[in-house]
């Protein structure tokens, strides 16, 4: 979705363009690869959810000329660019409106449901907008499973970045953020009427993109962290130094792939 973590990471910001282009770095290699294993191919029709441009280019091309790529957002600004056969963008609220279409060979949603309050109908109504035998793909992150950026806290350094990672949360909170919560996602799938429930996590310990994904987020919150006393300016700007010196091994929450069909309809 466009709005992200209880609007805090506000798009209209420079910084958005960056934000989107590390998360992209960071977790496109695990959705294309659940992707691929679904089966997906030349004349499927998908229901991107909550669409990010990077996504919605590789089903494009996946999908070819026969297929289609419905793409929705509650704001399609970024998606513009996108918007040309087989791809069409749709304004769409996944919480409040009813899915765009039916028949759908393939619905994919990655961090959407944290914009939706009833997640299990949201869930239903993704369900209800496949075909019979149609693959769901639902990804989420669990923050509650592993909330440190610095699971090995040795020193200063990392003590401090995972004081600011509280932080963050606490932002979240304050605006009454509900975090998504990977772990329930097979269960909410079964009890969605989906089979052949599976599900994995992706968790990097260290990575670059976790590095730039982390220092475009920081510039985006500082003034929040501050305005909340979370942080004095120092020790954001000290923070985001460790940041790029690369001496930080940093990591996110663990992201959560979980994907079943829809039961196919009795002969």
């Amino acid at each position: 979705m466009t709005r992200t973590d209880g609007y805090l990471l506000d798009n209209r910001r420079p910084e958005a363009a960056e934000h989107f282009s590390a998360f992209a770095a960071l977790f496109d290699p695990t959705t294309f690869r659940h992707l691929e294993a679904l089966g997906i191919g030349s004349g499927w029709r998908c229901w991107e959810v909550g669409a990010g441009t990077s996504v919605v280019s590789w089903l494009a091309k996946k999908v070819g000329p026969t297929g289609r790529v419905v793409a929705t957002d509650t704001d399609t600004a970024r998606l513009a660019p996108a918007a040309r056969p087989p791809v069409e963008v749709r304004v769409h609220d996944l919480g409040a409106q009813d899915p765009p279409g039916e028949g759908f060979d393939l619905v994919h949603a990655r961090l959407a449901l944290v914009h939706v309050t009833d997640r299990e109908q949201a869930l239903r109504s993704m369900v209800r907008a496949l075909r019979p035998g149609g693959r769901l793909l639902v990804e989420d992150a669990d923050p509650g499973l592993q909330p440190l950026l610095c699971p090995d806290e040795y020193g200063p350094e990392q003590q401090l970045a995972n004081r600011l990672r509280q932080g963050f949360r606490k932002l979240l909170a304050d605006r009454g953020t509900e975090l998504p919560c990977g772990r329930t996602l097979p269960r909410l799938l079964r009890e969605a009427g989906l089979t052949r429930v599976h599900a994995d996590a992706y968790f990097p310990l260290v990575s670059p993109a976790c590095a730039a994904l982390e220092s475009v987020t920081i510039r985006q919150i500082r003034d929040q962290l501050v305005t909340a006393g979370l942080a004095t300016d120092q020790e954001i700007d000290r923070h985001l130094a460790n940041v790029t010196s690369g001496a930080l091994d940093l990591t996110t929450a663990p992201m959560i792939s979980a994907w079943g069909r829809k039961q196919s309809e009795a002969p």
